[in-house]
Order: C-alpha cells, then sequence, then structure tokens
C-alpha cells in the first residue's frame, strides 16, 4: 500500500491506496516548461513589439484617457515579479513617455460577478508603488457589475448575445487588458477574450455563456479552447472592440504551476490567443496516462479559487468536483468514481457567498431533482436587492455567480457513477447535492467496489487545488489545435 495526503480543510487526511495508484502532481510528476528568466525585460520587449497593432506610442498622446483592466486574486500570484506587477508599471510607463498625464489613467479590476477586492487585496495584487500612486486620488477601482451609471449596453452580438460593459473601459482612448494564460475548465484557457467577456461586463451579458445550454454541451467536456463558450468569449470580446472603434491592447503572460511566467504576448487579442495557447500547451495538456482510471482521489481544503469557504460550500464542492471531472475527463473510464476529502461542515460563508444558502434550500424542494432544474430562478436572484447589495457594498459574490457554478456542478454527475464525500463534519449537506459519504477514503473505496470492481485503476491527485492545474490526457493523444 501507499500512503497519500490530501488536503483536508485547513490541514491533511492520509490515504492507504494501492500500490497501483498512480499519483500526478502539476509541475512535479511531468516538469514544466522553463519560465523566464527576466520577466521585466521579456514583458517590456513584448510590450514595445506588440502583434497585430501598433505599439503604445503610436496608440496614444497627450490628453489621451488610458484604463488599464487588471485580474482579481483567483489567478496570477502576488509574488514580487508576477504578471500584473511586472507589465502595469511597463503599461504606465510607455503611456507617459507618449505624453498622457498621470491624472488620466485608471486601474480597474475585472472582478466581473467576483466579490470585489477590498484595499488590503488591491494593494497586494498591484504592489506598494503602484498603489501609493494611484489609489489615493481615486484611480483604483473594482469593476461593479450593477452600476448603471457606468456601463454601456451595445446591443446583441453576431452570435445573438447580449453584450454590456463598463463604461470607462469603453470611453479610455487605449483599453489595456492584463491576462493570465492558465489551464481553466471554462472554455481552456483564461486571459484573451475570456477576460473581458467575464470580467468587465454583467450577469445578463454571462448569462449567455455560463449555463447549461452552453456547458453541457460535447465539446465542453473533455476541457477544450474549441467550443462553443470559447466562440461565445470572442464574439463578445470582438463585439466590444467593434463598439468601441478599437483594439484592446492586451498583455498575457503564459504561467507554471508557480504561477511564475513562461512567456509574454502582447497586442491584438485575436491575434495573441492561438499563439499564448500553443505555448501554454505544453504545460497544460499532458499525454500522460497509460491506461484510463476507474477512480479519481483527491482532497479540497476550505479556502482557494474563489475564497473561503470554497472547499466546505455544498454547490462549490460540487463545482469544484465537476472541475476535475472537465479537466481530466480524457483520462477517465465512463462513468468513473470520484473520491474527494473535505470537511463539509456546513460553511457557506455567507457573508462572502451570500445567495447560496438560499440556492441549496431550494434544490432541497420543489420538484429540483437536478441542479439544472435550479437555473429558472437565476434571474430573480440575480435581482434580488438584498444579494445585489451585498455584492456593491458589502464584499459578496454576485447572486448569479451561484448559477454559474451549478450550471457546472451538474457536469460531474453526468459524467460519473458515484461521488464520494470523505470526512464530512455534516454529511447531510454533501448528501443533499446527492453526493455519498463516507469517513475514510478506504471505507469509499470498498463501497466503490460496487460501480468498479475490486482492482480498480487509481489517479490520486493530491495538490490539485492548491496549485495550478493541468488538462490530463492518454499517452499519444494529440492535443486540441488552436
Amino acid at each position: 500500500m501507499k500512503v497519500v495526503k490530501f488536503e483536508y480543510g485547513q490541514g491533511f487526511m492520509e490515504a492507504r491506496l494501492p500500490d497501483s495508484a498512480e499519483v500526478f502532481i502539476p509541475g512535479e510528476t511531468i516538469p514544466d516548461p522553463p519560465y523566464l528568466e527576466d520577466p521585466v525585460a521579456a514583458t517590456r520587449e513584448s510590450i514595445l513589439n506588440p502583434i497585430g497593432m501598433p505599439p503604445i506610442s503610436k496608440l496614444v498622446g497627450s490628453g489621451d484617457k488610458v484604463v488599464i483592466v487588471f485580474p482579481d486574486r483567483v489567478k496570477g500570484g502576488f509574488q514580487v515579479t508576477s504578471h500584473r506587477k511586472v507589465a502595469i508599471p511597463i503599461i504606465i510607463d510607455e503611456c507617459l513617455k507618449a505624453g498622457v498625464r498621470k491624472q488620466d489613467i485608471k486601474l480597474i479590476c475585472s472582478n466581473g460577478l467576483h466579490r470585489k477586492n477590498t484595499a488590503q487585496e488591491l494593494r497586494a495584487l498591484l504592489g506598494d508603488e503602484i498603489y501609493s500612486e494611484f489609489m489615493p486620488t481615486h484611480q483604483i477601482a473594482n469593476h461593479d457589475s450593477e452600476d448603471w451609471t457606468n456601463l454601456v449596453d451595445l446591443g446583441y452580438d453576431e452570435l445573438g448575445d447580449g453584450v454590456i460593459m463598463n463604461k470607462e473601459v469603453f470611453e479610455a482612448d487605449l483599453a489595456v487588458m492584463i491576462g493570465h494564460v492558465l489551464g481553466n475548465p471554462y472554455g481552456g484557457y483564461s486571459g484573451g477574450y475570456k477576460h473581458c467577456a467575464t470580467g468587465i461586463t454583467t450577469w445578463e451579458s454571462i448569462a449567455s455563456h455560463h449555463i447549461p445550454e452552453v456547458m453541457h454541451r460535447d465539446d465542453f467536456t473533455p476541457v477544450s479552447h474549441n467550443s462553443m463558450m470559447r466562440e461565445k468569449f470572442d464574439a463578445i470580446g470582438q463585439h466590444m472592440e467593434k463598439h468601441m472603434g478599437k483594439k484592446f491592447f492586451t498583455c498575457d503572460a503564459v504561467l507554471d504551476t508557480y504561477q511564475r511566467q513562461i512567456a509574454v504576448f502582447s497586442g491584438y487579442a485575436k491575434e495573441i490567443q492561438p499563439l499564448s495557447w500553443q505555448i501554454a500547451d505544453q504545460r497544460t495538456y499532458i499525454p500522460w496516462a497509460q491506461e484510463k482510471f476507474d477512480i479519481m482521489v483527491f482532497g479540497m481544503p476550505q479556502q482557494f479559487h474563489y475564497g473561503n469557504g470554497h472547499g466546505t460550500n455544498p454547490i462549490l464542492i460540487m463545482q469544484a468536483i465537476a472541475a476535475n471531472v472537465i479537466r481530466h475527463r480524457r483520462v477517465l473510464r465512463d462513468n468513473a468514481v470520484v473520491i474527494c476529502s473535505s470537511i463539509c461542515n456546513g460553511y457557506f460563508h455567507d457573508e462572502e457567498f451570500p445567495a447560496y444558502r438560499e440556492v441549496y434550500e431550494m434544490f432541497q424542494k420543489d420538484y429540483h431533482n437536478t441542479l439544472p432544474d435550479l437555473a429558472k430562478y437565476g434571474e430573480f436572484l440575480a435581482r434580488k436587492k438584498e444579494y445585489v447589495d451585498k455584492y456593491r457594498y458589502g464584499y459578496g459574490y454576485h447572486p448569479y455567480h451561484t448559477f454559474s457554478m451549478i450550471s457546472c456542478g451538474h457536469i460531474a454527475e453526468m459524467h460519473c457513477s458515484a461521488i464520494y464525500i470523505v470526512g464530512a463534519y455534516e454529511p447531510g449537506f454533501a448528501r443533499g447535492m446527492g453526493m455519498k459519504t463516507r469517513s475514510t477514503f478506504e471505507e469509499a473505496l470498498k463501497d466503490a467496489e460496487k460501480y468498479v470492481g475490486q482492482e480498480p485503476k487509481i489517479l490520486a491527485l493530491p495538490e490539485t487545488f492548491t496549485r495550478a492545474s493541468v488538462h490530463l490526457m492518454m499517452q499519444g493523444e494529440s492535443r486540441p489545435e488552436c
């Protein structure tokens, strides 16, 4: 037997697995491509030589207004050489050299439906120098997807989806997007047009793609950047550019397991997306497995990705499990079993995720047999003033975020014969989501024999939620074409 430690609340739980179990740890089992030794020099070189559009010195001058859009804390890291902290000062310097006044530069966090960042978090994202220079003069802000004094409705794009965007970004003479290219279950990668299509818009726009009709298609699972969701991201972003009358100046960094830059691409998003994906594919889509697996085992900390409560909030537990199914479906047998440790103690973190408890309780009654049955209440909850106010003023996630998560969560049920939560303090919350509960990994593995037999092929994924994830593939399998 081999002993593997999996995340569990704020600590770990050990599992005794058969010697035949295979372990994959991002960045270790298969090393990442080399990261940039000098990310500052590489980023400056990229910004000064953009692809598909002129350099900043040719795009702005005296009297022009610049908006720099940067991602929230979910991705990108906080280290001194993080992409945000490297790229933004270079962008600002180039704008100042071109004659732009400092007071005409605004930094906007593209938090979308995520909760707004506190002042301390914005400082951690941007660094002391940029924060101290621009925050006192109110030149750093979170996007507010409910502030209709700062939103503009651009009608419908070529796919028939409504497009609404941040008005300050729309009116800027130069709109810069600072993005991260990391493997993402939602459309293959972060960065590119996904950034603006989710980060500086509204729930009405996001409701065109984070929905069952898009997320439950065959082109969504296993993960791919050739999906209807990605097509919608591109259409929305390009519709924004069409109405702005200019292209976003995009500066995207391909990141490794530890959020370090592997490569940096700047310029026209439509042209740099496929280039950045080609590099990112080498780290993200990994042809590794020799046989398909019957069981996937991993653990869940209390806090990750969306914040404190992600690993205890039952809807978000299901979403995180589904995310791993989406990423690794290529190496799983049909109707595989998932076993996951979580303290599952009923901690929703109601302040940070204010609508989630109500949606969970709705799921327990009124003929709601599967998560997609709840989708009909999306607009009702999205317009509930109590929750909208908590998003706008109380650092809570927007109520519609809950519905994008249930659309994802159902994918686990679609592709698995059983899902076990191990070590739940309050197992009823897991059972309320349709999951089975056991006290130990060993008990779950024994019970899973009824689905997979007595000698299952097991994939163990320690650190799957504490490192940047990959998308596992079968040996010899081709990566998706850009």
